[in-house]
């Protein structure tokens, strides 16, 4: 069960969607992910979140602080990503996730994910809007297999731009 657990919230992690508005600021972005697989982060054996950690580092991600159910993270969105009607480099290649279907409308955005790698495989949806070209909020809807094991997972997403210099944090590519 706790490979399972650990399996789901990789997936929550790596498979949370951003999308661009055609007026986001680039710059430095605080992403915070709540759902209830992150509530369950304290009962896991440090041993087996550092196997998370690994997992994660596998795939070019750095596995973001996890506190009170909530997942928060900075990303570096560059002139270039912002400029990008739909970006797929939350998605693509770093987790073994394919973007389909993707739509956007206005300030509204829309997507399916198709996940296949050896450590789990399914597919999702996630929609959302930004509410300014600072911020947005979405959720995604995810079901997976993992070792065999149906898994489903929602979580509900929001960002905000903290500012134009990343400085701490360096660009996904």
């Amino acid at each position: 069960m706790r490979k399972i657990l650990i399996a789901s919230l990789l997936t929550l992690t790596i498979t949370t969607p951003v999308v661009a508005h055609e007026h986001i600021r680039p710059g430095l972005w605080e992403i915070t992910t709540r759902s209830d697989l992150l509530a369950l982060v304290p009962h896991i054996p440090s041993e087996q979140m550092q196997q998370l950690s690994t997992i994660a580092n596998r795939y070019g991600l750095k596995l973001p602080a996890i506190e009170n159910g909530a997942a928060t993270s900075k990303v570096c969105i560059t002139e270039e990503m912002a400029k990008q009607e739909i970006p797929t480099y939350f998605h693509e290649n770093r987790s073994g996730c394919a973007v389909k279907n993707a739509t956007h409308t206005g300030n509204r955005y829309q997507l399916d994910l198709v996940c296949s790698n050896q450590h789990f495989q399914g597919d999702g949806f996630a929609q959302g809007s930004f509410t300014s070209p600072e911020s947005f909020v979405g959720n995604t809807e995810f079901d997976s297999t993992i070792g065999g094991n149906p898994v489903h997972a929602s979580a509900e997403t929001s960002g905000r731009w903290i500012g134009e210099h990343c400085t701490a944090v360096n660009p996904l590519q």
